[in-house]
């Protein structure tokens, strides 16, 4: 079973894998830990990470990236339109009204949706890691930030799904990187004392997040949560593109706006100039050669100016780190570290303000870019039953408050209650009671609104169907459990009808099953993996005043005399851009294709580039190596066909079938490959011809000892020596005839015997005179010692009658020595 995390940046991922050494931050096929957030369309095929952000800059239009922060979002969401304008690639509303992507794909315009380019690059991650652990993946955890809604949550677990995986839980970045902190803590205080107040600072290249944590040994819980979705690296780069756009239509009088190529290019460099300021407070050159028009543009920047240029955007690293120690009700003394991750978070600025808000020095010990994905793959150890880890509990906590409301006809009009408030532990479950004699809807939202970083505050709506009233007519009793699961995403989970049956009178009365179904849907609350102790919570709703007042003090007599049946009811839920299982198929099918079609494509490829290297090879050996194998009229044909095959490539047969490729190949071997294999053949012959010689020359010298008489091989039969000695003089005479023949032939034809010949040759010989002239000489046996007469003792006093019995005894100890044996290599193998 895999064990695997995916940390899903803006910008770049990463995927770490649980082994038995540990947790292990993998690399790609270009060696490289950091996977570019990238996917590139072309006429045949996709590109996807370090390969297309290679064609940023060439397939500018049909390159995407930055597009996490579209899940979950309608095209003709605010935020979507904002960002739009400066976007190089396009974007277009899919039928269902969600944001998409527009690119030309196999040489025709096709509109992807955020899942799928997603589920593309999980398909590219996923692949990684199964290339480090030689085994498929299915499982894994993923990381979102903190600030995701439930929309663009599901929208991240349906593009695992396009791609394959199963993912066992979503978790929140900051979350992540406190089990990677956490776990490894050995002097964390015990459970029942005062726990370690750790905050973490997350500032990745598209948001800012802030989480509070408290520790104990084997449980991490996150007291608060705060971000700024409007404060990341690419901030601060679009700062640094505008100013040079600015400078350069004043200097070079170019409009870099309006070149969408040069654009790319730009935010290029400035990337790169920030990660340099970060290092160097001196002036730094920023130089683009042939930018625009052929133009070379040059500037310079240093730090103290990049600051003053980013005043506004560094002025808004404390509104976090206020609210989020507001929530936790912490002093700045109750601290004990302030964790920072995440690659903006190494700009001294940002680091000099948070330290100075905290009053300490900041604490690095986490890798800033690998932290994260670390952090899922221990949360999918822990999930998983193939590794044992150390017991952790991690209680994570709801970003926004959650409410739910519904029609009400005793308040006649709508009523609504907060079910989950900011900050409540999760994964969470609670149960409601209300009184209906009709299927109902409630609809569930998020009540403050102006937190959310997300234009609409409604989750969505779920109608609990199947409601009728009792026998009686009265309203009847219905429970339904909502849930924050482990994704973080709100669902009703359950409904279900509690129906009252009157026992006839004088009849037994038997146990209520109401309090035995409460005990099942509480213990269905307790998630021991995630959360010790929970609460369980019961929110009663009636339609009618009176009814309530009587619900209050159920009769007593009663009781007695009714018992109860649960119903199970199904509920239809319509949530805010979920896509139906139809579409979710659909696309699963497509992203199978499109896989294949890389395949396929990829195939083609190699074998094109396999005519190319065996050109280039060939061409360069004909003057080389293999000159003396080949005569000069021949090679002299063989070059021009090499060099008529090197123009097809690049003309005609620049885009060709997979088979065409292969045939060219192998037209070119049949000419190529008798000169190859002449020049092996004339490598490794002197070496086939040394080891024959040397056998018969050993097996020679036995011969001649043998004539001598030596008493080493006196056992051997002379009639089995004389056919070892023909064996010896045939071979010797065939080997010094093969040799004449092949040093009076020309290099440039066939030789006269192949090295296979000879390596058969020598095993022929091995195998007829090998038995013979090895065979061990016959054991002398020494001579027998007399036994000793029966009729009285020789060496010493006749056994006593206790005696004979020795033989029992000694049977023992041999078997008690034989088990003694036995054990032993077992106690090895242990």
């Amino acid at each position: 079973m895999s064990v695997v995390g995916f940390d899903l940046g803006f910008q770049s991922c990463y995927v770490a894998v649980a082994r038995a050494g540990g947790i292990e931050t993998v690399a790609n096929e270009y060696s490289d830990r950091c996977t570019p957030s990238f996917v590139s369309f072309g006429p045949s095929n996709r590109s996807i990470g370090a390969a297309a952000k290679s064609q940023v800059v060439t397939n500018y239009k049909n390159t995407v990236q930055g597009f996490k922060r579209f899940h979950g979002r309608a095209c003709a969401d605010p935020y979507v339109q904002s960002v739009k304008s400066n976007l190089v690639y396009d974007l277009a509303p899919m039928p269902t009204g969600a944001t998409g992507i527009k690119v030309m794909y196999m040489d025709e315009e096709r509109v992807f949706s955020i899942e799928q380019v997603t589920g593309m690059l999980l398909t590219k991650l996923k692949e990684t890691a199964e290339s480090a652990l030689k085994k498929p993946v299915v499982d894994c955890v993923i990381s979102v930030p903190s600030y995701f809604t439930d929309s663009e949550r599901r929208s991240v677990i349906d593009a695992a799904q396009i791609a394959g995986l199963n993912c066992l839980r979503l978790m929140n970045e900051t979350t992540a990187v406190t089990l990677a902190y956490g776990i490894y803590k050995q002097d964390l205080p015990a459970p029942e004392e005062k726990p370690r107040i750790v905050v973490f600072v997350d500032l990745g290249h598209s948001g800012y997040q802030v989480s509070v944590c408290a520790f104990n040994k084997g449980k991490l819980k996150i007291l608060a949560t705060a971000f700024d979705s409007e404060l990341g690296g690419k901030d601060f780069d679009d700062i640094l593109v505008k100013h040079f756009c600015e400078e350069f239509s004043q200097k070079y009088k170019l409009d870099v706006k309006s070149k969408p190529r040069a654009l790319v290019r730009l935010n290029q460099e400035c990337e790169k100039l920030k990660k340099l300021m970060s290092a160097n407070s001196s002036d730094l050159p920023l130089n683009i050669e042939c930018f625009m028009n052929d133009i070379d543009v040059s500037s310079k920047l240093n730090r103290g100016q990049f600051e003053e240029m980013c005043a506004e955007l560094l002025a808004k690293v404390e509104g976090p780190l206020c609210s989020v120690m507001e929530q936790a009700k912490l002093k700045k003394e109750d601290i004990y570290a302030v964790e920072i991750v995440g690659g903006a978070s190494r700009i001294p600025a940002i680091k000099e303000r948070i330290s100075k808000f905290f009053g300490k020095e900041l604490s690095t010990t986490l890798n800033a870019d690998e932290a994260v994905a670390r952090g899922c793959a221990l949360q999918c150890a822990i999930l998983s039953p193939a590794f044992k880890v150390r017991e952790f509990s991690i209680t994570d906590v709801v970003p926004y408050s959650i409410s739910l409301k519904w029609n009400s006809a005793a308040e006649e009009g709508l009523s609504d209650c907060e079910v989950f408030p900011k900050n409540h532990a999760a994964p969470f479950s609670k149960v409601l009671t209300f009184y209906r004699k009709e299927p109902f809807t409630l609809e569930a939202y998020y009540n403050n609104p102006k937190e959310l970083p997300y234009p609409t505050a409604s989750i969505g709506q779920f109608l609990i169907q199947n409601v009728s009233p009792q026998p009686s007519g009265e309203s009847a009793k219905v429970k339904v459990k909502v849930r924050v699961n482990v994704h973080g995403v709100f669902s009703v989970s359950g409904a279900s009808l509690v129906e009252i049956i009157k026992t006839p009178e004088g009849e037994e009365p038997m146990e209520t099953e109401q309090t035995v179904k409460e005990d099942e849907v509480c213990s269905l609350c307790i998630f021991s993996r995630y959360i010790r102790l929970m609460i369980y919570n019961v929110y009663t709703v009636t339609g009618d005043p009176k009814q309530e007042k009587k619900n209050d003090q159920p009769p007593q007599a009663k009781k007695p005399k009714v018992k109860t049946k649960t119903v199970e009811l199904p509920i239809e839920c319509n949530l805010h851009w979920q896509l139906s299982s139809e579409v979710l198929n659909m696309f699963v099918e497509n992203e199978g294709k499109m896989i294949m079609q890389d395949k396929l494509e990829k195939e083609r490829n190699d074998a094109k580039n396999n005519v190319e290297e065996y050109v280039y090879d060939m061409r360069d050996k004909l003057h080389g190596v293999l000159e003396k194998f080949v005569n000069e009229a021949d090679r002299d044909s063989f070059s021009l066909k090499l060099e008529d095959t090197e123009n097809w490539l690049y003309e005609d047969g620049e885009d060709q079938q997979k088979q065409v490729y292969i045939d060219k190949l192998a037209e070119l071997k049949k000419i190529g490959q008798p000169i190859h294999d002449r020049y092996i053949e004339a490598e490794e012959r002197p070496n086939a011809f040394e080891e024959l010689g040397r056998q018969i020359q050993m097996y020679m010298k036995i011969i001649e000892a043998y004539k001598a008489k030596d008493e080493q091989y006196d056992h051997l039969d002379e009639l089995e020596v004389t056919k070892v000695n023909k064996h010896v003089n045939d071979a010797m005479a065939w080997m010094n005839g093969k040799m004449n023949q092949q040093n009076s032939q020309d290099l440039t034809v066939d030789p006269v015997v192949k090295v296979v010949e000879i390596k058969a040759k020598t095993k022929e010989l091995y195998s007829a005179c090998n038995p013979i002239l090895s065979k061990p000489k016959p054991k002398v046996e020494p001579p027998k010692e007399e036994k000793p007469t029966e009729n009285g003792p020789v060496n010493g006093p006749e056994p006593t009658e206790s005696q004979p019995c020795n033989p029992d005894k000694a049977t023992s100890a041999g078997t008690e020595q034989e088990t003694v044996e036995n054990k032993l290599p077992e106690m090895d193998i242990d």
